[in-house]
């Protein structure tokens, strides 16, 4: 079964400790989100996931094999099966909207350019731009740039998506475009996502679990609706979107 699994992971950066002993279960087909304040090691964790960083302690399994065990080639091939959607959309301004989305392609598949066009044209679509793919990215508001790099991320069908903070920047109206688009092709995809957010709304309107990351440990974890039910002064702080 596809799953990521966090084991007691550690891990520190000089004298500063972000993560004290991690566990986590994110299971196939789930969208989990990650909050918690700054500096708790919400987008660290992200990279362990597909092995940007190493832990110092601990293990990270994803698809039943430890992260933290593979070598370069394993990881690259791990990472075929990630799209990412990063803080800031990270667009390739020298590329036309087509040209990011069919980045990946190019890289990784060996596939005729008419069925590039193709793959281009299905993914934007699904992120309700079709018809945008002769634009640079400076023609774009936030939230086309939001959309466009979660194109790109969709673009090799992976099996999971990693979304760093995905509706940092953006006013009310276009985050909750993007909180919708996010729900739509968890559906239509039927991928196994991770949220990290600071985003208290977001995280309640689209997480099947949300975990609370709080001085480097998962300190509450629920369905939307136990977290909304609990007590304790953190998640009070969560739910008053204190974080």
């Amino acid at each position: 079964m596809e799953m990521i699994e966090f084991k007691e992971v550690y891990k520190s950066f000089d004298e500063k400790h972000v993560l004290r002993g991690i566990n986590l279960v994110v299971d196939q087909g789930e969208l989990v989100s990650i909050v918690g304040p700054s500096g708790c090691g919400k987008s660290v964790t992200l990279k362990h996931i597909i092995g940007i960083l190493k832990a110092d302690a601990g293990e990270v399994w994803v698809d039943g094999k430890n992260v933290g065990e593979m070598g370069r080639n394993q990881l690259q091939e791990l990472r075929k099966h990630f799209g990412v959607l990063f803080q800031s959309a990270a667009l390739f301004d020298s590329m036309t909207v087509k040209e990011n989305v069919a980045f990946s392609l190019r890289m990784h598949r060996k596939m005729r350019e008419e069925d590039i066009d193709s793959r281009v044209a299905e993914c934007l679509e699904m992120v309700e731009l079709t018809g945008s793919e002769t634009l640079e990215p400076d023609e774009l508001s936030g939230g086309m740039r939001k959309r466009v790099g979660l194109a790109r991320a969709i673009a090799m069908k992976p099996d999971y998506i990693l979304y760093d903070e995905p509706t940092t920047g953006l006013d009310p109206k276009t985050a909750l475009v993007i909180g919708d688009l996010i729900t739509r092709l968890q559906k239509q995809l039927s991928i196994t996502s991770v949220v990290v957010t600071h985003d208290v709304k977001l995280a309640l309107e689209i997480s099947d679990r949300i975990a609370l990351f709080h001085e480097g440990k998962v300190a509450a974890e629920g369905t939307p609706e136990e977290v909304s039910r609990g007590d304790g002064v953190l998640i009070k702080k969560f739910m008053e979107g204190q974080f």
